[in-house]
């Protein structure tokens, strides 16, 4: 079979291999869609991510979804939880199976991801989804699953005012979930003005490009001037982050969810503390599928309207280099 893997910085290969052959537990599933992440760039670019080093030539990939090859489920439809939790420790038992200390997580570390035409993985992480999902939708349940935890973090209420600062496919799905929450007034901000505009499509009341923080005090006013009652940093900058701490309302809520390439996070300490501002960082998801698929269904949110470009696994330098620069939303490989 097909898989692609990264060698080093900048040194995707893709390599003919043995099918993977599954473990107890496991079932075989054939990949139909990946999306690229901005974490996947992150391992592309710097062969890691924060204090996770490359050790072995790594397949990439984790937002994904196939088709069950073997056994009792063959045939079935499926969204890939690319968290394997150990089920045993502290955390695990206590229902927070994201923050595993043993966990394995695709695309990430020693475990290879979904970049390939098959993948052996727990049928306990296989979630089942309607067929009215295409391909790349069921593959865009996990950074719709990225948003809703964020969202859960943040406990959005009825009526309150919602700022989202960098509008990537995870920034777009928390400004429509926000709003499905009820926000009635959602600020926000990239650097690039085809996410402003997306952002703008996705429900946001006002959204502005980046402009070295003057931009600040035009999504002030779109507040009345209080500010917002929740932020969400999306972006993995600190200049991001900054724009959450000084919009944030007085007693309000900073949500990051971005991930820096330095592995460092800054803001202003004076402002956060006179604000009382609670801070909560948000780590990728935790068994939001169902909950995600629902949404999808029900029409709450709209996971197509972010995927931007496909393109065959043959195709993956074409992939990386149009994710890498940005020049739409979400990039899908289809293996």
């Amino acid at each position: 079979m097909k898989s692609l893997r990264l060698f080093g910085p900048g040194d995707l290969r893709l390599v003919d291999e043995a099918p993977p052959v599954p473990g107890p537990g496991d079932e075989l599933v054939r990949v139909a869609a990946v999306g690229i992440c901005g974490s996947d760039l992150h391992w592309l670019a710097e062969a890691g991510i924060g204090d996770a080093l490359l050790s072995r030539p790594l397949v990439l990939g984790h937002e994904a979804g196939g088709v069950v090859e073997s056994g009792p489920r063959r045939g079935q439809r499926v969204a890939i939880d690319p968290a394997i939790g150990c089920e045993e420790c502290e955390q695990c038992l206590a229902g927070h199976v994201h923050l595993c200390l043993k966990i394995r997580f695709a695309g990430h570390g020693a475990t290879d991801g979904a970049l390939r035409e098959l993948v052996a993985w727990p049928g306990r992480c296989l979630i089942p989804v309607p067929d009215s999902l295409s391909d790349a939708d069921v593959a865009m349940l996990e950074p719709l699953g990225v948003a809703l935890h964020a969202v859960r973090l943040a406990q959005i209420r009825p009526g309150e005012r919602v700022g989202v600062f960098g509008c990537g496919p995870i920034g777009q799905f928390l400004i429509q979930l926000a709003r499905a929450s009820g926000a009635t007034t959602i600020v926000a901000t990239d650097v690039l003005p085809h996410r402003v505009a997306a952002a703008r499509e996705a429900g946001a009341t006002v959204a502005t490009l980046v402009a070295g923080g003057s931009e600040r005090g035009e999504l002030l006013a779109a507040t009345g001037g209080h500010g917002v009652d929740v932020a969400f940093e999306a972006a993995g900058e600190d200049d991001a982050v900054e724009t959450s701490v000084a919009l944030a309302a007085s007693a309000g809520t900073v949500v990051i969810v971005g991930i820096p390439s330095q592995d460092h996070t800054t803001f202003t300490a004076s402002t956060a503390r006179r604000k009382g501002l609670t801070i909560k960082l948000s780590r990728r998801m935790n068994r939001v599928y169902p909950e995600a698929i629902r949404l999808v269904e029900a029409g709450f949110v709209d996971v197509r309207s972010v995927v931007t470009a496909s393109h065959s696994l043959s195709e993956y330098r074409t992939a990386f280099d149009s994710a890498a620069a940005r020049e739409g939303l979400k990039v899908v490989v289809r293996p």
